[in-house]
């Protein structure tokens, strides 16, 4: 499952560079992960590294983007390849 940034999101710029697939950039508002790139950092992290340093706890899994952590393996082969 791709990640989804809420409203809670401050802009403080801290998750965009943390992300190994380039998936997070500003939006018009807030911070915002692209579903197709995101792959939880399956493949390089074992946890989700924005998650791990949101200063605001405003990153939840993205109930419209259910993905296997198998799915989210093989979506970060393709990135990678």
């Amino acid at each position: 499952m791709a990640l989804i940034i809420n409203d809670e999101c401050i802009n403080c710029d801290v998750c965009e560079p943390e992300c190994p697939n380039g998936a997070i950039s500003q939006g018009e508002e807030i911070y915002i992960i692209d579903p197709n790139l995101c792959t939880e950092c399956v493949g390089h992290h074992d946890l989700p590294q924005c998650i791990e340093v949101c200063p605001v706890d405003c990153i939840d899994k993205d109930p419209e983007h259910a993905e296997s952590k198998d799915t989210l393996y093989q979506k970060y082969l393709k990135l990678t390849a």
